[in-house]
């Protein structure tokens, strides 16, 4: 099984803390009626519900509003893990406005931004009671947009000016941190989508101190997906743990009464002060060239597999499984190397798990036949073929009755 760095800290440490620290509902206060000048597309009432950190005045009712809550909660729990900001300064619970029709969400926005914003998006006033997430409840674009503003809402509520590639790099990095309604958990998949735009750049990119002091000097070209890159090297960079607990200890230095410039220069006169800049962007490009996306990991463990180098065949699709855990097709692949290194349990719950995750029903199945008849589990292998046969005769009828023949 691949190792998984150390420092791959919010799938290897943030989100199973949280899990962990957060697995049961939150503590609501009892939810309450709540006047609003915005009438309820759903239930003719629109409901509060409070806990610790969060207000949620939402117009799709208690259950709705209580499955958002814990959402957020949850976010919430797994931001502050890494950047351990002292909740007890908040003044008061961070505000979220749910709002399910998209004309009352689109006009509620109009009125206080000026423009239109699809999801959801955060309204940052100097005064904190101002302050508010807005979310389009039900939308197409909710669950895209929560994740990056989630997380804005969570850093200016503790330093109101950020610097600017701290806040996006993060938002983005956070962005694939989804919430599953059904079982009320947080699930994480790595954002790697602009993994390949910051790779092509390489040198010809934005320097580091551009992008450091971007508040200063003007946002460069390409300024988010290397703010991106940054946060995931702080995060992920191999074995010098120095990059991360650089990173961590100028969290302290942030600061709510300074401008995003002045914590920026605060920020960076605290990297430098441990750090050359020069051996860090060195290490900052061999770390994106290290790393492969999705599709680059399935297809070096495809060649490996083809190669019967079964081991660094598994080291790669076991890192595409660790980006997409949900994706079937490196779970079929560590089936057939289980089956080849005649492991038939294994390859079994392998090929389970990918036609759980949506692989093509008869491929799967003649798959779990010809492994179930190899290990001489004959009425099982019978069920999974007849099953690919039905589900795809062309392919499949002609090679599965070839082995039924035997069996029978």
């Amino acid at each position: 099984m691949k190792k998984i760095p150390a420092l791959v800290f919010l799938a290897a440490v943030i989100v199973p803390w949280a899990f962990a620290q957060y697995n049961s509902a939150p503590q609501y206060q009892t939810a309450q009626p709540y006047a609003s000048n915005i009438p309820s597309s759903t239930t003719g009432i629109t409901v509060e519900v409070r806990s610790l950190y969060f207000d949620v005045i939402s117009d799709s009712g208690s259950y709705d509003a209580e499955t958002l809550l814990r959402e957020l909660e949850l976010r919430f729990e797994v931001y502050n893990r890494l950047f351990r900001f002292n909740v007890a300064a908040l003044p008061s619970p961070l505000k979220v406005r749910s709002i399910s029709n998209k004309s009352e969400y689109d006009h509620y926005v109009m009125e206080r931004l000026g423009s239109i914003r699809d999801g959801a998006v955060y309204l940052h006033y100097q005064q904190p009671d101002r302050r508010e997430l807005i979310i389009n409840r039900g939308s197409t674009e909710e669950s895209r947009m929560v994740p990056h503003q989630a997380f804005i809402q969570y850093i200016r509520a503790f330093v109101s000016q950020p610097p600017t590639w701290m806040r996006e790099g993060f938002a983005i990095y956070f962005n694939t941190l989804k919430f599953d309604k059904a079982a009320r958990e947080l699930r994480y998949e790595e954002n790697l989508s602009w993994l390949e735009t910051v790779k092509n750049l390489g040198a010809n990119g934005p320097s580091l101190e551009t992008v450091f002091l971007a508040d200063l000097r003007g946002q460069p070209e390409y300024f988010q997906p290397v703010s991106w890159a940054l946060v995931s090297f702080f995060l992920n960079a191999g074995g010098n743990n120095e990059y991360f607990r650089t990173l961590t200890e100028s969290f302290m230095l942030l600061s709510d009464q300074r401008s995003a410039s002045e914590n920026a220069q605060s920020v960076l006169d605290r990297l430098l002060r441990w750090t050359n800049l020069e051996q860090m962007t060195a290490d900052y490009h061999n770390y994106i060239n290290s790393r492969r996306t999705f599709a680059e990991l399935v297809d070096a463990g495809q060649q490996a597999y083809a190669a019967r180098d079964y081991i660094n065949a598994t080291n790669y699709f076991q890192g595409a499984i660790y980006q997409k855990p949900t994706h079937y097709a490196p779970y079929y692949y560590l089936g057939l190397i289980s089956y080849e290194n005649h492991d038939f349990d294994n390859a079994e719950i392998y090929y389970r798990t990918a036609l759980n995750y949506g692989a093509d029903v008869a491929l799967l199945n003649y798959a779990l036949g010809v492994n179930a008849a190899t290990a001489n589990r004959a009425a099982d292998a019978v069920n999974y073929l007849e099953t690919a046969i039905a589900s795809d005769p062309t392919r499949y009828r002609e090679k599965a009755e070839a082995i039924l023949v035997r069996l029978r």
